[in-house]
C-alpha cells in the first residue's frame, strides 16, 4: 500500500489547517481551514471583506490547494476534526472543488450549516453528521471513524482513517484533559484498541516545545471563580471575553454569574452562532442562565441597560484578541452606547494569539481600559492544545510507525523533532517535517 500525505495548510503556519492523504487510488482531505491573521491585517485596511477564493488564496487566508490539482477525482471524503475556523472555514471556498462528502462530529457539522447559512453559501457536497466511534465506510478499502478527545470546544475528534494495512491517525487539536468542564474525556479505551496499528501519525505541534502538560480546563474554572466570586465588584461592571466557540468557559462565567446573582448577557453573533449550535443539538442549556444577543440592534439596547445598571449584570462578549468589529473594540471606539467607569472590571478569559496584529491590537486595547482606570484580568485560561509530556505520554500510547507534526510553523515542528528523536524516533526516517504544499510517500 502507498500512501502519500500531502501538506496544504498549517504546516509553515499555525492556521490554515488542510492535509490530503492519498492511500494507493483514494484522496481523504481532513480540515479546511482559515488562517485569520491576514484576515485581521485586510480587515484594518480599506479592504473591510474579501470576496472571492483567488483573493483570500492570495494574501495567504485560506490554503493553496492547487497543489492537489491531480487529485482531485479521487478524493473519497472531506473530514472535519472540530468546529474551529483554522479547520473548517474555508470550506465554504473549496469543498465544491471535490465530488466528495463532508463529514465530521454533529456539532461540527451545525458550525458549519450555520456559517455557510449566515453566507449565503449553497455547496453541492453532501454534509453528514457521523457518531463517535463508528466506522464509515467511504471507498472499498477505506473507513473513517472519529475518536472523541478534549480541547476548548464540544466534538472534538482524531480522525482515523482505517486502511487494509492499518490506521492513518490526524490529531489536531487537543489535549488530555481528564476533568473537562464540559464533555467527557478523552476516549483513552478506544485509543488502546487501536495502539500499535497506528501506520502513521499526523499531530498538531503548536506547544511542542513548552516543558509542561496542558492544565485541566477546570484550572480555568478555578481562576474565574477566584476572580468573580472573591474580588470585590459591587456596583462595577462586569464583562467577560472569551473565544465564542469556548463553551467549557462560558459555562463557567454563567455559573459564577448566576451565584453572584447578576444577570448574565451573552453578546455578540459569534457567541450565538456556538451556543445556538450547541442547545439544539441537546449539548448544553445556557439560554436557562444567561440571556443570549446576537443580533446588534438588540446587543445596543442591552448595553444602554447595562449602562444605567452596571452592577447587576455580567457581560459576555467577543473582543479578546481586540479584533476589529469585535463588541469590547466597538465599545471602546464608541460605536456602541456603554461607558466604563473607574473600577469596572473586564477578564480576558483566554491567551493572546501570538501573530503581530493581535498583539498590537490587545496592547492597544489594554491601554485604553488603562487610561479609563478600569481593572484589567488577563491570561485567565488553560490552553486547549498539548504540550509537550501531554504529547509524550499520546505518542507513547499509541506507538505509530510514522509521525509527521502539523499545525505549527518550522520552530514548532523542530520542538517536535526533539521530543520525537527522546522517544527514539529518527528524522527522515520515521519522523518527517514538512511544509505547506509538501508531499511525503510511504510504503507500508
Amino acid at each position: 500500500m502507498e500512501v502519500e500525505i500531502c501538506a496544504v495548510g498549517g504546516y509553515s503556519e499555525v492556521g490554515k489547517n488542510m492535509t490530503a492523504i492519498r492511500i494507493d487510488d483514494d484522496v481523504i482531505i481532513a480540515d479546511i481551514g482559515l488562517f485569520l491573521e491576514p484576515l485581521v491585517v485586510a480587515q484594518t485596511g480599506e479592504e473591510q471583506q474579501p470576496q472571492s477564493a483567488m483573493h483570500l488564496m492570495k494574501i495567504g487566508a485560506i490554503p493553496d490547494d492547487s497543489v492537489l490539482e491531480k487529485w482531485r477525482s479521487k478524493v473519497r471524503a472531506i473530514v472535519l476534526g472540530h468546529a474551529h475556523l483554522d479547520h473548517i472555514g474555508a470550506v465554504q471556498y473549496i469543498a465544491a472543488k471535490y465530488r466528495a462528502p463532508i463529514m465530521g462530529s454533529p456539532y461540527a457539522v451545525a458550525i458549519l450549516r450555520s456559517l455557510l447559512q449566515d453566507n449565503e453559501v449553497r455547496l453541492p457536497n453532501p454534509i453528514k453528521a457521523i457518531p463517535f466511534t463508528k466506522e464509515i465506510q467511504v471507498s472499498t478499502n477505506i473507513r473513517i471513524e472519529l475518536i472523541n478527545i478534549t480541547h476548548s470546544t464540544l466534538h472534538c475528534s482524531i480522525v482515523a482513517i482505517h486502511t487494509p494495512k492499518g490506521i492513518i491517525l490526524y490529531a489536531t487539536d487537543f489535549k488530555l484533559d481528564n476533568t473537562p468542564v464540559l464533555g467527557p474525556k478523552p476516549n483513552y479505551k478506544r485509543l488502546q484498541e487501536i495502539a500499535g496499528n497506528v501506520k502513521l501519525l499526523i499531530v498538531e505541534c503548536l506547544y511542542s516545545g513548552k516543558e509542561a502538560k496542558t492544565p485541566s480546563e477546570i484550572v480555568a474554572r478555578e481562576m474565574l471563580q477566584d476572580i468573580m466570586l472573591n474580588m470585590k465588584n459591587q456596583g462595577n461592571a462586569i464583562f467577560v471575553t472569551t473565544f465564542a466557540s469556548h463553551l467549557p468557559r462560558i459555562k463557567s462565567i454563567i455559573d459564577f454569574g448566576n451565584k453572584l446573582k447578576r444577570r448574565v448577557v451573552i453578546l455578540g453573533r459569534s457567541m450565538g452562532r456556538y451556543i445556538n449550535a450547541a442547545e439544539n443539538l441537546n449539548l448544553v442549556q445556557f439560554s436557562q442562565g444567561a440571556k443570549i444577543v446576537p443580533f446588534s440592534g438588540d446587543v445596543r439596547r442591552v448595553l444602554e441597560e447595562v449602562n444605567r445598571n452596571r452592577g447587576k449584570y455580567v457581560v459576555v462578549c467577543t473582543g479578546n484578541q481586540a479584533e476589529p468589529g469585535s463588541i469590547l473594540d466597538k465599545i471602546l471606539n464608541k460605536k456602541l452606547n456603554f461607558h466604563f467607569k473607574e473600577d469596572d472590571q473586564v477578564i480576558f478569559s483566554c491567551k493572546t494569539l501570538p501573530v503581530p496584529s493581535n498583539i498590537l491590537n490587545r496592547e492597544a486595547m489594554e491601554k485604553k481600559l488603562k487610561d479609563m482606570k478600569v481593572r484589567i484580568f488577563t491570561d485567565v485560561h488553560s490552553s486547549g492544545h498539548s504540550s509537550k509530556e501531554d504529547l509524550r505520554e499520546f505518542i507513547e500510547l499509541l506507538r505509530p510507525e510514522h509521525i509527521v507534526p502539523c499545525h505549527g510553523n518550522r520552530a514548532m515542528e523542530l520542538s517536535f523533532e526533539k521530543l520525537s528523536t527522546e522517544l527514539g524516533y529518527v528524522t527522515g526516517k520515521n519522523v518527517h517535517l514538512l511544509e505547506d504544499g509538501a508531499k511525503q510517500i510511504f510504503r507500508f
